[in-house]
């Protein structure tokens, strides 16, 4: 390869590419998320007001072309589509329990829908499955100490149920960040951007990814793809304090792909890779 053939030199190049390197394999594994948020933006501004087919089902249309795509082109694994399947299934059952108690709602028709749901909105959940399952791959991810799978999965279960007592119940959700900090404090991801290992704290990564995805809420709903209370006659900015509930789907997702996974755990110390 002409990069190992002229490496650049020693110093602030090396980092310099090093992290040029990192951004472009983050953008590489979050490929169908990228790709969902460019259609959402695009059918906003140009889509046809009067077209036979609603944006929303031309948006799962879509969306199911690319994943499709991404299989038949390599792009993603048989084991990353059984993951990207079960967050499909996962997060259309929230998205149905939530609009049906006014967390948000979707303000086009559609034909491609279950009760108030376009089915467009399980690809948005995919898209975080997506990530998480290439980013593992494209940066040889594994996690080191890594806590017992059995916790880990009884508290994902605790924070999935949390989503939906907490319209009835006292949300407890600050109980379960406590959890997730006193299980993962010593946990750090372990990955491989160009030659040296890195390590990072796990429960600052998460972070990242829910700021990212917080991001790109913003703009889904500026394209009109889904609208918060409030949201409905205008675009406002989500509430920061949405962070927080991404960061505990964070959780889930990861533990998700972790489950669907199934590697066993490294021989030293009971290191996972997953």
């Amino acid at each position: 390869m002409l990069l190992e053939a002229h490496p650049p030199p020693a110093g602030w190049p090396s980092w310099l590419y090093e992290l040029a390197l990192f951004a472009f394999k983050q953008g590489w594994a979050c490929l169908f998320g990228a790709l969902m948020l460019a259609l959402l933006l695009v059918t906003h501004l140009f889509y046809p007001p009067g077209a036979a087919l609603a944006r929303y089902d031309f948006l799962t249309l879509a969306a199911l072309a690319i994943q499709l795509g991404m299989l038949a082109l390599r792009l993603e694994t048989l084991e990353e589509a059984k993951v990207i399947l079960a967050f499909h299934v996962v997060g259309t059952a929230m998205e149905l329990f939530k609009t049906a108690h006014g967390s948000w709602l979707y303000p086009e028709a559609s034909l491609l829908r279950i009760g108030g749901v376009p089915l467009f909105s399980g690809f948005m959940y995919a898209a975080v499955g997506s990530y998480l399952a290439r980013v593992w791959r494209i940066f040889d991810m594994h996690f080191e100490p890594y806590p017992r799978a059995l916790w880990t999965e009884v508290l994902a279960a605790a924070v999935y149920v949390n989503f939906f007592a907490h319209h009835w119940l006292p949300d407890v959700r600050l109980a379960l960040f406590a959890a997730i900090g006193l299980l993962f404090w010593r946990t750090r991801a372990c990955f491989t951007v160009w030659r040296e290992q890195r390590r990072m704290p796990l429960l600052v990564g998460w972070f990242l990814v829910a700021l990212f995805i917080w991001l790109a809420e913003n703009i889904g709903t500026f394209a009109r793809a889904w609208a918060y209370p409030g949201q409905e006659n205008g675009w406002t900015m989500v509430s920061p304090a949405k962070l927080g509930a991404w960061y505990l789907l964070m959780y889930i997702s990861f533990v998700l792909v972790a489950t669907v996974r199934h590697r066993p755990a490294r021989a030293t110390g009971g290191n996972q890779s997953a």
